[in-house]
């Protein structure tokens, strides 16, 4: 019972991992293409790992799984989160079909601050600079 539950385990990971692989060649921009890598690859990887675990079922590499697991599910979002922030902050061509920009008018240029409502209604974090 075991063997099965370990090789579907594997083949979803393996499914998830590939259509990642897939997706980054099929997505118009860098943004959709962060946003499927943070999401498959993570879940595929997540699989893989789980199936491992189940496969060795020894406390040590149990625990060592869960916690790479534990950690990837932790740090990818983040590490997807700031490059898709460096990359608006940077001017990244946009795909054309992209209908609403919720971020337009919120960033200043200068301090790279976000601001919580647009800029010309809303309240705004003080700035440091003095002129």
């Amino acid at each position: 019972m075991n063997e099965i539950i370990i090789m579907i385990m594997l083949t979803l990971g393996s499914l998830f991992i590939l259509s990642t692989a897939v997706a980054m060649l099929r997505k118009p921009d860098v943004y959709l293409r962060i946003n499927i890598t943070t999401k498959t690859a993570t879940l595929g990887l997540g699989l893989i790992l789980l199936s491992s675990a189940i496969y060795f079922w020894d406390y040590s590499v149990t625990t060592r799984v869960i916690a790479i697991i534990l950690f990837i599910f932790l740090t990818a979002p983040i590490g997807g989160h700031m490059l898709m922030r460096s990359a608006y902050l940077t001017k990244t061509k946009k795909w054309e079909g992209m209908k609403v920009d919720d971020l337009e008018g919120q960033y200043d240029p200068k301090t790279k601050k976000l601001y919580s409502e647009k800029r010309n209604t809303g309240f705004a974090p003080e700035t440091t600079e003095k002129d």
